[in-house]
């Protein structure tokens, strides 16, 4: 087991080499083998609370931060299912396509399977290929490649996200944390409208973040008793290490990491009038279990 004086999060393995290519194919090479399957998870609870938030009237602008190749995108505005995007990702027969041949190829892919037009998707990740290539494909309506742990957005950044009504976020925080969502809100027209859902690994505290937001006048609830598969752990180091940090803070490993599997809560922030009127159960009826 690690050291107790390990960082929560810091034997989790290092994509970087992947998550930095101009296309998806070398990250879903890399994650199928992991079955990963966060967005696909998560998305029943994210379309219950789009509906949610736009019980106002029209159409939402939804962010996705921490976005990567826009994946969340491309299932919320999209007849696919994560199973399709990864196969495209893989399929042998473009694995020797030059990159700007196969985001040509993928845009035409994803407006022949488009769904939801009216649905505008923007996006923030730190690796600039992720955006281009989401952008390029159409995936996304406008995205930024900007790190707000260490600086203020940019002004185009900060003009773009300005209407959003919609905060996704399904694997980032533990990389991101509480500065980036305050710089985030201190962009938007109205961030006291905002609405948020927001899956953490367990391995990580949400509570900085939940309080950030509570200076905005947002109130953040956990969907209890339920938790939502990540991946499998990549190798021993990552097992242990999530076994250690979910135990430091008081969970119990047993049926998720201890069977090698990363597992994340989900957060659910609204406004507080908007939450006084609607009970977190009452808002996510219906929505099917994500432990799998």
């Amino acid at each position: 087991m690690l050291d107790d004086d390990a960082l929560t999060g810091t034997s989790k393995t290092d994509f970087t080499d992947i998550y930095t290519q101009p296309d998806p194919r070398a990250y879903f090479s890399a994650l199928v083998g992991l079955e990963y399957q966060i967005p696909q998870r998560a998305l029943p609870v994210v379309e219950a609370v789009l509906a949610g938030a736009q019980t106002t009237g029209g159409p939402r602008t939804v962010l996705d931060l921490c976005c990567s190749y826009g994946i969340n995108a491309a299932l919320l505005r999209h007849r696919l299912d994560l199973t399709d995007i990864a196969a495209r990702a893989t399929d042998p027969d473009l694995a020797a396509l030059p990159p700007a041949e196969l985001i040509e190829a993928d845009r035409r892919f994803y407006a022949d399977h488009l769904r939801r037009p009216e649905l505008t998707a923007l996006g923030l990740d730190v690796s600039a290929p992720a955006i281009d290539y989401a952008r390029a494909t159409g995936l996304l309506a406008d995205g930024w490649a900007e790190d707000l742990e260490a600086a203020d957005p940019s002004p185009e950044l900060a003009a773009g996200v300005a209407g959003t009504g919609l905060v996704v976020c399904t694997g980032g925080v533990g990389y991101i944390g509480h500065r980036t969502f305050e710089r985030l809100l201190g962009a938007l027209d109205d961030p006291g409208d905002l609405w948020l859902v927001v899956f953490v690994l367990r391995v990580f505290d949400y509570a900085d973040v939940a309080t950030a937001l509570a200076e905005f006048g947002l109130v953040t609830e956990q969907v209890e008793g339920e938790t939502f598969v990540q991946r499998r752990c990549a190798d021993d180091g990552e097992f242990d290490a999530a076994n250690t940090d979910v135990a430091r803070r008081g969970l119990d490993p047993t049926g998720r990491e201890a069977d090698g599997w990363y597992h994340a809560d989900c957060y659910v922030t609204r406004p507080a009038a908007a939450a006084a009127a609607t009970p977190l159960s009452e808002l996510l009826a219906g929505v099917g279990a994500g432990t799998g």
